[in-house]
């Protein structure tokens, strides 16, 4: 009589299926905190730049409206006359 074969996966295989199941399962949750992790350092580090930068632009613009009242008093008459008697005139 022909032997019957068995339909179906044995306990022992839907066990290993199970373990390596989960062990893929942890593993993408590890990697995927990983991801994370070096997504906010980098967040981070570029907050950082954009601070720094706007610290430069805010002392840039400072500097720029100190020019500006300087050059609004070189214009007047008093401010010529000064750069006039330092270059030798009158």
């Amino acid at each position: 009589m022909p032997e019957k074969k068995k339909s179906g996966i044995s306990e022992e295989k839907a066990r290993r299926i199970a373990v390596g199941a989960t062990v893929a399962g942890v593993l993408l949750v590890v990697f995927l905190i990983a991801v994370l992790i070096v997504q906010f350092v980098q967040i981070g580090v570029a907050n950082k730049r954009i601070s720094d930068y706007q610290s430069q632009i805010d002392e840039y613009n400072e500097m720029l409206e100190g020019d500006r009242e300087d050059l609004a008093f070189w214009k007047t008459q008093p401010g010529l006359e000064y750069l006039a008697s330092q270059q030798g005139w009158k």
